[in-house]
């Protein structure tokens, strides 16, 4: 069974890809009388051969209570075979509660990576990255308007000073023994991907941001990839799966998608 970097790579390379398409279901922005299982289902088998992973955020889900848990154990197990399905739970906790929540998302649900918090620390990160077979994305300098507040803030670490966000990531670097760390960096922050990425150039990137949010696709994918047009994941959610809410959404979703695919295929390279 390929673990978690092999799967992204062959996806990768199978469909010409760094696209992640993130499926967060939202009933205000979904065609009429269509359940959520069904929804993902049709986006799926519509962009299945545009993708490298899948993102599935968790809130969406926990949102709709029991049938949106099963929602999202049974998506997960739609896609599962050839495409790594990512877990946007944002978790993290004191060591023992962070290795339930571990189990529950690689051992119990399935998830071939998902998003951490490093707030608390490095026992709170260690029970996922144990699992060397998945990927761990912790959260680095985050899309969000708000997230100068506390990442953009300039610290004091071995007679140095620097930004938050850059000790999070030197810090990510120093735990990667197994490879299987990367960094969530948003698109609607060009400079600081760019600062990341060049002082990070083995590490795979996580960044949402492009589309709805404002991030320039250009500028996520220039100042994102690696020396070789590799090691992102430029992930979209409600661009692509909100292109149209009548009848056709799955079509209008895969042109989307292949639009978009195609734009960072032509600044990767």
């Amino acid at each position: 069974m390929m673990d978690f970097t092999e799967k992204l790579n062959a996806a990768t390379e199978k469909n010409e890809s760094l696209l992640c398409i993130g499926l967060d279901p939202d009933p205000e922005l979904m065609p009429d009388r269509i359940g959520i299982l069904d929804f993902n289902r049709a986006i799926i088998d519509a962009t299945r051969d545009l993708v490298c992973a899948y993102k599935l955020n968790f809130a969406f889900y926990e949102a709709f209570g029991s049938d949106g848990f099963d929602a999202l154990r049974f998506t997960a197990d739609y896609i599962r075979d050839e495409i790594p399905v990512i877990g946007d739970a944002k978790r993290a906790d004191i060591g023992n509660t962070a290795k339930a929540y571990a189990r529950a998302i690689f051992s119990s649900l399935g998830f071939d990576a998902a998003t951490v918090n490093p707030y608390l620390g490095f026992d709170a990160i260690e029970p996922f990255i144990e699992y060397r077979d998945k990927g761990v994305f912790i959260l680095c300098r985050t899309s969000n308007p708000g997230s100068a507040d506390f990442q953009s803030l300039n610290c004091n670490a071995n007679n140095e000073t620097a930004p938050l966000f850059e000790l999070v990531a030197d810090k990510a670097s120093q735990w990667n023994e197994y490879g299987n760390i990367g960094l969530v960096v948003g698109a609607t922050c060009p400079e600081e991907l760019k600062a990341i990425r060049s002082k990070h150039s083995d590490m795979l990137l996580l960044i949402p941001g492009v589309g709805a949010q404002g991030g320039d696709i250009k500028k996520a994918v220039s100042s994102g990839v690696d020396a070789n047009g590799k090691k992102a994941i430029i992930n979209s959610s409600r661009q692509i799966i909100y292109a149209s809410r009548g009848k056709d959404f799955d079509s209008a979703a895969r042109k989307a998608a292949s639009r978009l695919r195609d734009q960072i295929n032509r600044y990767r390279k």
